[in-house]
């Protein structure tokens, strides 16, 4: 569907509200609420930021020895940080919690997912596949349940996220890191949908991000007692890791809820890249030419798919 300038009106296709669309955004006629049609210069710097303490926590991550128990870890701290930021910001709007309930859920799928993929993958593999895959399956599952026409561009992007996929596979890690991880990218395509509309049914990112948060870590509470709730040095920097994991997520909800989402979801895929290097300088990685043209390869797709139309 192209977008017009002027009073345009048209009903969203989330069935939240009528929507018209002006020139420079589009405004939710109900909530005042504007999405802006492209990303601007420093909200695209910020989601950039986020890209790297994303691939950090991640890479933080796959260094831990008992993985649940880091990410336990790191979603615990990251609700009690959020717990004391939310008693500053509103409610989120009634609407929202539906959103919040739903992407709680497909959070916990998604570190469960997750694990299991670096405990066969390097992260220079997993990675670039959950975060590349991810856009892929979005506008797959847009061409079948809302019969979205595949333009040229979206078949370029499903190319080459593909090609690096399969280039990715023919590493050394096999096929054993890569079926989770392409599945902990069909979580990351549904999670990113659920925030970026619940976000905006909140009338605020900010305490929408902050009670997700909150969430999580009560879900999560139990997982952490069942790998054991010591305070140890790698306790303390899975912390770390959560307090970064909240800081570089809210801001992509926050840019989700100003922005087109699939524009917010492309630009965070040039973590890909850095999780790479990471792997590389810190965990012993491979880092040959061949894998780092298909990370590239992968995030050249991702924009592609994001950025299109």
């Amino acid at each position: 569907m192209g977008w017009f300038y002027g009073t345009e009106w048209r009903r969203s296709v989330e069935g939240i509200s009528v929507k018209r669309l002006t020139r420079g955004g589009e405004t939710d006629s109900r909530r005042g609420h504007v999405v802006r049609r492209v990303v601007s210069p420093w909200v695209a710097g910020l989601v950039l930021l986020s890209a790297l303490l994303h691939a950090s926590w991640n890479a933080l991550l796959k260094s831990g020895g008992d993985r649940l128990r880091s990410i336990a870890v790191m979603a615990v701290a990251a609700g009690l940080v959020s717990a004391g930021w939310a008693c500053f910001l509103p409610a989120p709007r009634a609407e929202s919690w539906f959103y919040i309930a739903l992407s709680v859920v497909l959070h916990v799928a998604y570190y469960f997912l997750l694990v299991t993929a670096y405990r066969h993958g390097d992260l220079g593999v997993s990675y670039p596949v959950a975060r590349g895959s991810s856009p892929l399956l979005v506008a797959a599952g847009a061409a079948i349940v809302a019969d979205e026409r595949l333009d040229t561009f979206t078949l370029l992007g499903i190319g080459l996220v593909c090609g690096g996929i399969f280039g990715l596979a023919r590493g050394r890690a096999g096929t054993r890191g890569i079926v989770p991880a392409l599945l902990t990218g069909a979580t990351i395509a549904a999670y990113s949908v659920a925030d970026g509309l619940g976000s905006r049914a909140a009338g605020n990112a900010w305490s929408y991000a902050a009670w997700l948060f909150v969430l999580n870590g009560l879900v999560m509470l139990p997982v952490l007692f069942w790998r054991g709730a010591r305070f140890d040095s790698s306790a303390q920097r899975s912390a770390a890791g959560g307090v970064v994991s909240l800081v570089g997520y809210a801001i992509v909800i926050w840019a989700a809820s100003i922005s087109p989402m699939g524009q917010v979801s492309a630009l965070r895929e040039s973590s890909v890249v850095v999780a790479a290097v990471l792997g590389w300088l810190f965990l012993g990685e491979q880092l040959g030419s061949r894998r780092l043209v298909a990370c590239l390869i992968v995030a050249a797709g991702a924009d592609c798919l994001g950025l299109r139309g």
